[in-house]
């Protein structure tokens, strides 16, 4: 046992010492136990909430909603953009790129939009708040919970370690995709009559599994290649996104063409 939570300080001080001293000194990044915390604390959340709210009556949230998606929708093209033009202006090679550790602007300039990128995660749990409160506990699924948490984690770990190179693709298509989500879900939030002519929603999964496809042979590309991005960040990535590729098949099988044949 005293071995055991030895091996376990000097696994944590070995977290604590090997991240991007540039940004270890940033708001939540230089121990993973903050994140912890937060993480902790959205699991009793997801777990009671729907407990406490079974005698209360669902929020309504209209005003909040709007603005929330709204928000969100600033802030993820925001972060499009600069994942976009630094690296266009750091003339990144979008097939093999090494981070860039130095000072210099545009390398701090993607560290910057990364960390953007990692606090937008912490912001979306959110999201299952919201459902909680109005009682839309049929939105809290296994995917919705699974996705929310683990890209809180792999995002700290991306700006603790990797804050640039072959990372910033995930966070610009993620941000592009998560455009038209929010716009989406801030329509939505006017009301039925504006859902009534919200017919891409369908297009909108679809959209985010052809992201998916696209982060799974960027990174698994390079385990075949040589390229100093670390292949240990790449395998992660391409494992972890082929449970998302399965997990979202699923959710468009039994919301679309399961839901279709039970219609005919």
């Amino acid at each position: 046992m005293a071995f055991t939570w030895k091996n376990a300080q000097e696994f944590y001080y070995w977290i604590l010492d090997n991240g991007d001293p540039r940004t270890d000194p940033w708001p939540l990044v230089y121990s993973p136990l903050p994140v912890i915390f937060i993480f902790t604390l959205y699991l009793v959340i997801v777990a009671a909430g729907p407990h406490i709210m079974q005698k209360l009556e669902p929020l309504r949230l209209k005003a909040f909603l709007v603005v929330y998606n709204l928000s969100m929708v600033l802030l993820s093209v925001f972060m499009f953009y600069e994942f976009l033009m630094t690296s266009f202006l750091a003339n990144y090679n979008y097939l093999c790129q090494p981070v860039d550790y130095s000072q210099s602007e545009l390398g701090m300039r993607m560290a910057r939009v990364c960390w953007w990128f990692f606090f937008s995660k912490v912001i979306e749990l959110l999201d299952t708040i919201l459902f909680i409160l109005r009682k839309k506990n049929e939105q809290v699924t296994f995917l919705h919970v699974y996705h929310h948490g683990t890209m809180l984690f792999n995002w700290w770990a991306g700006v603790k370690y990797v804050p640039g190179g072959q990372a910033f693709f995930i966070g610009m298509l993620n941000s592009f995709v998560h455009i038209f989500m929010y716009l989406y879900y801030g329509l939505a939030s006017l009301g039925p009559k504006m859902q009534s002519h919200l017919w891409w929603k369908r297009y909108l999964t679809i959209l985010q599994l052809f992201q998916f496809v696209a982060i799974a042979i960027h990174s698994s590309y390079n385990l075949f290649t040589e390229c100093l991005f670390p292949d240990g960040f790449n395998l992660a990535v391409s494992i972890y996104i082929l449970s998302l590729i399965v997990l979202f098949l699923n959710f468009y099988y039994w919301t679309y063409i399961k839901k279709q044949k039970k219609a005919c």
